[in-house]
């Protein structure tokens, strides 16, 4: 199976992250789907308020590429509800996945049930129209242990409360990409982090996002067992070059 069918090809940044237009920012995000539309990359991800754009880019085009967005993003502090508001206006605007950002915070704070609910809450909904969910729990953020602990959380009610039958499309991710880390250190998917998300999300699917920088890395994470792989540079990863920078 070719590397494309793993790649998610991504762009998250805001006008002002990039010190560009609003207008720009839909060029970047079009020229985006275009690239992966002629290049046979899987998916793109991009923020949700492009999303009916470039909906509509991929249907003039009967393209199959997969379209993404996020939720909560990047902090995941926001309230369940204005996260399941986020998820049905990405849903009528046309995204085929949407990526939530965990309640990362106050999982760490102890306040287990209120994340449970939310994973619950938020995942109905998208599977209800049909959606693949991907939990983004910001590895970077957390200690092994929680890594562990958060990861098992995702698996046992989705198995347990929403059913076994829908694990497929309920996939662990591992970073947004902005948090940012003491002393600059690395914030995404790494081979550690992966392998405890694989041993604990058990009949969940895996996804390895940031930080993947060439096809041998790439090659790395999918023989680990991750089934996605997100990155700003899919293009060249599939090509065989080297990044250097980028999520």
């Amino acid at each position: 199976m070719s590397i494309k069918t793993y790649l998610d090809s991504t762009y998250l940044k805001t006008p002002e992250q990039a010190g560009i237009s609003n207008s720009e920012t839909l060029d970047q995000v079009r020229a985006l789907a275009q690239e992966a539309m002629e290049n046979g990359i899987y998916a793109v991800m991009i923020r949700p308020d492009y999303v009916r754009s470039v909906r509509e880019l991929l249907d003039e085009n009967k393209s199959e590429v997969v379209l993404g967005t996020v939720i909560g993003f990047h902090e995941g502090t926001n309230d369940v509800n204005e996260k399941l508001r986020e998820a049905q206006k990405a849903i009528a605007d046309g995204a085929d996945e949407l990526d939530f950002v965990i309640n990362f915070e106050a999982f760490k704070k102890g306040e287990v049930e209120k994340v449970a609910d939310e994973v619950e809450s938020c995942t109905t909904v998208a599977l209800r129209e049909g959606k693949v969910v991907k939990w983004i729990i910001e590895t970077a953020a957390l200690t092994d242990e929680e890594i562990i602990s958060i990861t098992q959380l995702i698996r046992d009610i989705v198995i347990n409360k929403i059913g076994e039958e829908h694990a497929q499309n309920v996939f662990v991710k591992s970073s947004t990409g902005f948090y940012q880390t003491p002393n600059g250190e690395p914030n995404g998917a790494n081979e550690h982090v992966i392998k405890l998300m694989l041993e604990h999300a058990g009949i969940l699917p895996v996804k390895a996002s940031g930080g993947v920088r060439n096809i041998e890395e790439a090659q790395k994470m999918i023989d680990l067992g991750v089934k996605r792989i997100g990155t700003s540079s899919a293009l060249a990863i599939a090509k065989g070059e080297q990044v250097n920078g980028g999520y």
